[in-house]
């Protein structure tokens, strides 16, 4: 189905405001204009996380090292409730700030399901500062603010923060290693505390397990900044990717969207048109107030570039817990096998999890 078959609707500055009409509207339709300020406003643990805490962990009494790290990350978040964050708040005639010395950083270092981002984002809620304060998001959308913002603003914006939190530091991509190891060196100096997780380098022995070395490496001079705090747990690579539900007919697809409060119906092929038009900063807000989407004729992506657009799409739908219906190819059939063997499988290994962890939420929007 086209998206011209879906209700258009013209956004400025966009509204979170749910939708009410019955017809479903199109995200291709969407060219969401979003404030700077909105960008790093939104930069909080995911809905998904609101109401995580240190005290909703529960650590594996054969673990040790996971009731270590909740007592380590505590500490440090009530260390930082004396902190004062200076530089885009500083006069311009305020002294600088004294070098940091000494651990101002801590990184999550751990395999897959033990817990690292419920414990970000505890970390996060336990840090006794306003929100404007503090920014949580992952490194994709931390290289997206620099992108949207521009380096010089994106460190103005952010000096006058208590904590940053970066989840999924990403290893991967050289190029924008050193952009976010450069952000961080300024954010130290102008005394942010700063708190991580990541994944591995690909082809690495032992892939998706321990990454401490690896990351201190890549930060390079930011490494004396960090405080390495493992976590063991139980390694959940051995499960694979879950099976991706059968995709449905158009003629189911079109008529759940007709049916589902605020859905979106749109043309995959299309939609994957669009995203190259839409900076990856503003896919969160591409999906201000769709309570589905609804996608026709799924077929594999075509090269990289769209790839990783359509990874960041499915964080934000992931991240808002927005159940996907689709017609057309599963999801496990989304990326080639050179994708899938490339320097990015992680991050499509983890795109086509979550989509289709979203597709077995959507199946209640079809009728039986």
């Amino acid at each position: 189905m086209p998206c011209s078959l879906a209700r258009p609707l013209q956004l400025g500055t966009v509204s979170t405001s749910p939708i009410t009409e019955a017809a479903p509207v199109s995200l291709c339709a969407r060219a969401p204009h979003v404030p700077a300020d909105r960008l790093v406003a939104e930069m909080v643990p995911p809905p998904r996380f609101d109401s995580v805490r240190f005290e909703t962990y529960v650590p594996d009494p054969n673990q040790p090292s996971q009731s270590e790290a909740v007592t380590v990350l505590s500490s440090f978040a009530a260390g930082l409730g004396g902190a004062h964050a200076v530089g885009a708040r500083r006069r311009w005639f305020a002294k600088k700030p004294a070098a940091v010395t000494g651990p101002r950083g801590v990184y999550l270092d751990g395999g897959y399901g033990v817990g690292k981002t419920h414990l970000l984002a505890s970390l996060w809620h336990a840090t006794p500062a306003e929100p404007a304060l503090k920014a949580f998001g992952t490194f994709v959308e931390l290289t997206n603010l620099v992108g949207a913002l521009g380096f010089q603003q994106t460190v103005q914006t952010l000096s006058g923060h208590r904590l940053l939190c970066i989840d999924e530091f990403e290893l991967d991509d050289p190029g924008d290693t050193v952009l976010v190891s450069s952000l961080l060196r300024k954010l130290v100096d102008n005394g942010v505390a700063l708190a991580a997780t990541s994944n591995t380098l690909p082809g690495k022995l032992g892939e998706g397990r321990f990454a401490a070395v690896d990351f201190l490496r890549e930060i390079q001079g930011l490494s004396a900044h960090f405080r390495p705090l493992r976590i063991d747990g139980e390694d959940y690579r051995h499960r694979g990717l879950p099976e991706a539900p059968a995709p449905y007919s158009d003629e189911q697809v079109t008529k759940a969207a007709y049916a589902t409060e605020g859905a979106a119906l749109d043309d995959f092929p299309q939609l994957l048109d669009h995203l190259s038009r839409v900076h990856p900063s503003r896919y969160g807000a591409l999906t201000d107030g769709v309570r589905a989407v609804c996608l026709t004729d799924v077929r594999p992506v075509p090269d990289q570039s769209t790839a990783l657009r359509l990874v960041v799409l499915a964080d934000r739908l992931y991240d808002r817990e927005v159940p996907v219906l689709a017609s057309g190819e599963p999801f496990d059939r989304l990326f080639s096998d050179e994708m899938l063997n490339g320097g990015y499988r992680k991050k499509y290994f983890r795109a086509i999890s979550r989509l289709t962890a979203l597709a077995r939420d959507a199946k209640g929007l079809v009728a039986q």
